[in-house]
């Protein structure tokens, strides 16, 4: 009873701020996330919980549907030129933002070039841009001054960081690194922000202005129709409240079901589970900081490297069989367009005594390595205690820092040293749909470009990076991306520590549910 009033406290308390006169008559769709929600902004925020509450309220030029292809969304559609270095882009009428204002083509440009300016694909584009061309209200052309094989991959990208639009005003007034000051969107439903509690809780309503697209809901594309009234995302650190909750009805949707409930939730028929695909399936990783000794010495980082043994790490979650694959050495994930054995030997056969010998060729000496543990994350979290074994078992003199994501995700954007607040390690997870193009991959896509935490530049990708980018042949592109898997690898830019599944759980009396990878909230409606 203790725990389920705990429960029933925690979730009731954002409802019980509001006036009996003010509820919707409609039980609000409750989704928990994987970790709170700290940072509003998609564009200087790099963590998937920012980006999922970015789809409910912001909109792209283009949207990826379920089977991997590129749609538009808020265009109309757009026309190429024969020497296709000429984009012609047009939106479709009725979009309009929350603040009432229409949304134009000088928003979309200001939108592109901020997001250009951060994301790993987007700044490759804005490089071969010659300029941006407002020719109407809405109606702009994107002229290339160089060929870019990947145009409308970009305007689609689908995870960290999305081209979402925002007003001028703000995109333009707004450094990519820094937060805007405010949530205006053309997405389905309206942020409560008098609502918001940091970290905890985070109130929406549909959005009476947006106009879905006609045809049906693809992915993320087509008709963003928001059937529920009210949408609230909570904050549950403990599991075994979790799973009580999804399982009594007391929330609706969990993001990430807890690994040790699943056989249990299989057998309850009140329960669905996801069934993601590859693009939707999850690495482990350990992002680097560059910067800073002594992971600034390729010798520390092949030490690292040589210490992450896939089996002992992914078995830490205890999933089922068939929902790992501890054998894949892709830096795309396995199953993706440009998955890849190239440079695999190398990660093939992890190994403590070899990382040990590395240590010392690399004249390690025992200084202190500063690692961020996020205790809060289902998914990482035990992860991150077996890659922390790992590396004090090799030998690395291991600070650990334990803290909620929210905390250590504003420490991993800064470049402070570790000595002075910052850190050498953060155990993380990624999607295929961050991964899986080497232009927006996290250990190849960001080379060189000085505008991500972790800071790796590696020359000999440079120039591979350049051709994968203006080459439009698949089979050419192929080749380039698993060159560009090997010089990763070789170069340890970001390590992976294992490939898995991580389904979500919803009630089976929800009806629409998209099941994409990561959660759409739209389409959703619950029975009658």
């Amino acid at each position: 009873m203790m725990v389920r009033r705990l429960l029933l406290g925690l979730l009731a308390a954002g409802s019980l701020a509001l006036s009996a006169a003010a509820q919707p008559r409609e039980r609000p769709l409750r989704l928990v996330l994987n970790v709170g929600l700290q940072n509003l902004d998609p564009i200087a925020s790099p963590s998937f919980v920012t980006r999922n509450f970015a789809y409910m309220v912001y909109d792209t030029l283009v949207a990826m549907d379920g089977k991997g292809e590129f749609r538009p969304q808020m265009l109309e559609g757009w026309q190429v030129s024969e020497d296709r270095l000429a984009w012609t882009f047009t939106l479709r009428p009725g979009l309009e933002f929350s603040d009432g204002t229409p949304v134009t083509a000088d928003d979309v440009v200001a939108s592109l070039k901020r997001w250009g300016a951060r994301d790993a694909i987007g700044r490759r584009l804005i490089a071969a841009t010659k300029e941006f061309r407002v020719e109407a209200p809405n109606r702009f052309v994107l002229q290339l001054a160089q060929p870019f094989g990947g145009v409308i991959d970009a305007l689609g990208k689908p995870s960290v960081h999305v081209p979402f639009i925002m007003p001028a005003r703000l995109a333009s007034a707004t450094p990519p690194t820094q937060a805007v000051a405010e949530v205006v969107g053309s997405g389905p439903y309206l942020f409560l922000k008098e609502e918001w509690v940091p970290g905890e809780r985070t109130f929406f309503r549909r959005n009476p202005r947006y106009v879905p697209r006609a045809e049906p809901a693809d992915g993320l594309a087509g008709g963003k129709v928001a059937k529920m009234e009210r949408v609230e995302f909570v904050t549950l650190p403990d599991i075994a409240l979790r799973a009580a909750a999804i399982t009594r009805g007391e929330v609706d949707y969990l993001e990430y079901a807890p690994i040790d409930y699943l056989a249990n939730f299989r057998r309850d028929r009140n329960l669905v589970i996801a069934r993601p695909g590859g693009i939707a399936h999850i690495v482990g990783g350990v992002s680097i900081n560059h910067y800073f000794p002594p992971f600034d010495r390729l010798p520390m980082r092949r030490a690292l490297q040589a210490a992450l043994d896939r089996t002992e790490i992914l078995a830490g979650h205890g999933l089922p069989e068939g929902m790992v694959d501890a054998a894949c050495t892709s830096v795309y994930l396995c199953g993706t367009r440009y998955s890849s054995d190239a440079g695999g030997d190398i990660v093939r056969e992890p190994s403590l005594d070899r990382a040990r010998a590395l240590l010392r060729e690399a004249g390690y000496n025992n200084e202190r390595i500063v690692i961020l543990q996020p205790a809060d994350s289902a998914l990482i979290n035990p992860m991150a205690l077996v890659v922390i074994d790992r590396l004090k078992r090799a030998g690395f003199n291991l600070d650990v820092q334990t803290a909620d994501w929210s905390s250590i995700a504003q420490r991993w954007v800064g470049r402070q040293p570790p000595a002075e607040g910052g850190w050498n390690l953060v155990p993380v997870i990624y999607t295929g749909f961050d991964m899986a193009d080497p232009l927006s991959n996290m250990g190849i896509g960001y080379n060189c470009s000085n505008n991500q935490p972790w800071g790796y530049c590696v020359p000999a990708m440079t120039p591979v990076l350049e051709r994968f980018a203006a080459e439009s042949d698949p089979a050419r592109r192929l080749e380039l991306a698993a060159e560009l898997q090997r010089l990763a690898i070789e170069n340890v830019t970001f390590p992976l520590d294992g490939q898995f599944q991580a389904p979500a759980v919803w009630r089976a009396e929800l009806r629409g549910v998209i099941d994409f990878g990561f959660p759409v909230i739209w389409n959703i409606e619950r029975a009658r």
